[in-house]
C-alpha cells in the first residue's frame, strides 16, 4: 500500500508546492518572499518520513516478537498476506497429532515370524525420513532386532518405499502399493479394516509377488489442536481443511475429534496441492500447515505455506514461509492475531499521519505555521509514528 501510496505522493506535495510558490505572486501581486516561506514550510512537513517508517518499525517489530514466540516469519510481506487467508488446509501427521507414531501390533500373514516382518520394515525404512518409518525402527531397536543395510533405496511418494535387502527386493507401504503389486486377497482387506476401525495406520510389508505382513501404528492427537481450531475461527478462518495420506476412516475419525469442517484422505503429494488449489478457488488466499516432505509441494503452493519447524523435513522449512520452531500448533491464531495488529497499527500510523500533515499544510498555506514549526511536527509525527510501531513487539 505504501508503495503504490508514494507514486502519487511526492509529485502531488510538490506540486502543489510549486503553485502556492508561484500562483499568488502572481495572481494577487502577494510578496514572493512570503509564498516562498509558506511553499517551503508545507515542503518540510510534507516530507514523507513518517509514511516511510510506517511499514518497516511495525513489520520488523511484529518479526522480532514472532522470534520471540518462537515463530519464524520469513519476510514482512507473508506477516501482510496472512491477514488475507480465509481457508487453512492442516496435514494430519505431525501437525494436529504429535508425530510421534508407534507401532500397535505386527500382524503376520506368511508364515514368516513377526520380528522378520519388523526387521525387513526396519531395514528398508532406515533411509526413509516420513514419522511411520521412524516408528517401525524404534520399535525394531527397541526389540533388539539387527537392522540391516538396504541397498537400491527408492521412496515413492505417497506410498511407501522399496529396497533391495540381500537379494531380495522389499516394499514397505500402503494398500495402494500393493493393490499395484496385484497380491492382495481376502484376508488382507478384512484385517485392514479392523486396523482402519480401530483409527489406526496399517504399512504392508511385502516383496513383488508374496505378502509378508502388516505392521499397524497409531498417534496420538496434539492436546491443543482442537482448541486450535476453535480460535482459528475467531480469527477470521472460515475453512478448515484436514488433509491426510492416511485412510478414510482414520482420517474421518481425527476430523470429528479436532471439528475440522472437511477431510480429504488417502492423498498423494499432488493431491494435496490439487486441494490446496481448490481452497484457493472458493475461499481466495490460503495457508497450508505441514511438516513432511510429502508437504512440501502442498507448501508451496498455497498463498502460506507454514511449517512444524522441531519435526518438519528440510525439505518443508526450506518450503515454508512460516516455522513453527517449538512445534506448538497452538502459535498459529496467535500468527494471524499477529498480522491483524500489525496491519492495524500500519493503518492507523498512515491515517495519523496524514491527518497531522494535512493540517499543518493547510496551516502553512494560511502562513498560520513557521518553518521551524514544520520542522518539529514532521520529527514528532515520525517518532509517534515509531513508537506506535513497536507495539507490534507484545501482541498477545
Amino acid at each position: 500500500f505504501i508503495e503504490k501510496f508514494a507514486r502519487y505522493y511526492t509529485p502531488v506535495v510538490v506540486g502543489l508546492a510549486t503553485v502556492i510558490a508561484i500562483l499568488p505572486p502572481i495572481l494577487f501581486n502577494g510578496e514572493w518572499s512570503t509564498w516562498i516561506y509558506r511553499s517551503l514550510a508545507m515542503l518540510v512537513i510534507s516530507c514523507p518520513c513518517a509514511f516511510v517508517l510506517s511499514t518497516p518499525v511495525t513489520i520488523v517489530s511484529a518479526l522480532a516478537g514472532a522470534a520471540r514466540r518462537g515463530v519464524l516469519i520469513k519476510g514482512g510481506a507473508y506477516l501482510e498476506n496472512l491477514y488475507k487467508i480465509r481457508a487453512l488446509a492442516l496435514d494430519k501427521t505431525g501437525t494436529v497429532t504429535e508425530g510421534t507414531l508407534v507401532v500397535h501390533d505386527v500382524h503376520k500373514l506368511d508364515g514368516i515370524t513377526q520380528e522378520d516382518i519388523l526387521r525387513l520394515a526396519a531395514t528398508v525404512e532406515s533411509h526413509s525420513e516420513h514419522p511411520v518409518a521412524k516408528a517401525i525402527i524404534n520399535r525394531a531397536e527397541k526389540d533388539d532386532l539387527e537392522i540391516g543395510t538396504p541397498s537400491n533405496f527408492t521412496a515413492l511418494p505417497g506410498q511407501g518405499a522399496r529396497a533391495n535387502v540381500g537379494k531380495d527386493t522389499v516394499f514397505v507401504g500402503n494398500h495402494a502399493m500393493f493393490e499395484e503389486l496385484e497380491i492382495c486377497n481376502g484376508d488382507l482387506h478384512s484385517l485392514l479394516s479392523e486396523i482402519e476401525n480401530a483409527s489406526q495406520t496399517a504399512v504392508l510389508v511385502g516383496s513383488p509377488d508374496k505378502l509378508f505382513g502388516v505392521i499397524s501404528v497409531s498417534d496420538k492427537i496434539r492436546a491443543t489442536a482442537s482448541a486450535t481450531i476453535r480460535e482459528l475461527r475467531n480469527s477470521g478462518i472460515q475453512k478448515v481443511h484436514l488433509l491426510t495420506g492416511d485412510n478414510w476412516k482414520a482420517g474421518r475419525t481425527i476430523a470429528e475429534l479436532l471439528g475440522a469442517d472437511e477431510v480429504s484422505a488417502e492423498l498423494l503429494p499432488d493431491q494435496k496441492v490439487d486441494e490446496v488449489k481448490k481452497l484457493r478457488e472458493k475461499y481466495g488466499s490460503v495457508a497450508m500447515v505441514g511438516d513432511g516432505i510429502n508437504d512440501a509441494p502442498a507448501l508451496a503452493a498455497a498463498d502460506i505455506g507454514i511449517a512444524m519447524g522441531a519435526a518438519g523435513t528440510d525439505a518443508a522449512l526450506e518450503t515454508a514461509d512460516v516455522v513453527l520452531m517449538d512445534d506448538r500448533i497452538d502459535r498459529l491464531p496467535w500468527v494471524f492475531r499477529l498480522s491483524r495488529k500489525a496491519r492495524h497499527i500500519i493503518m492507523s500510523n498512515i491515517a495519523f499521519a496524514i491527518l497531522t500533515k494535512l493540517s499543518f499544510i493547510i496551516l502553512a498555506a494560511t502562513g498560520n505555521a513557521t518553518l521551524w514549526m514544520a520542522v518539529f511536527a514532521d520529527t514528532g509525527v515520525s517518532l509517534l509514528v515509531i513508537f506506535n510501531g513497536m507495539r507490534a513487539l507484545n501482541c498477545k
